[in-house]
């Protein structure tokens, strides 16, 4: 069964960082792509960031660019999504999801995890 966890999320201050991190299992993702979405209250669901698992390539969310950073653990099969410079806007349930190609659209992922709560405080 494919499964997706992610952790890491919390409550920090504006100006703040943290590094949400995704465990993958149930298959090998390195002919795949990661993707981290995130959905704040009564908004749409929102592409942040994704990687190539094989070739490291990385496309990010214009507004997140130079302040997020999104990386690969190929010996543990895990993601991470290091932010910095967080801001109240950023502030919403990020989740990590799997795809069969890079790519920013929500419904070519095939595989959720079930998201965590990332709160900045202004």
């Amino acid at each position: 069964q494919v499964r997706v966890v992610e952790s890491g999320g919390g409550l920090v201050q504006a100006g703040g960082s943290l590094r949400l991190s995704c465990a993958a299992s149930g298959r090998t993702f390195s002919n795949y792509a990661m993707g981290w979405f995130r959905q704040a209250p009564g908004q749409e669901r929102e592409f942040v960031a994704a990687i190539a698992w094989r070739s490291g390539v990385t496309i990010y969310l214009d507004s997140v660019k130079g302040r997020f950073t999104i990386s690969r653990d190929d010996a543990n099969n895990t993601i991470f999504l290091q932010m910095y410079s967080l801001k109240p806007e950023d502030t919403a349930i990020y989740y990590c999801a799997a795809a069969d190609t890079l790519t920013s659209l929500a419904n070519s992922y095939d595989t959720w995890g079930q998201g965590t709560q990332v709160t900045v405080s202004s």
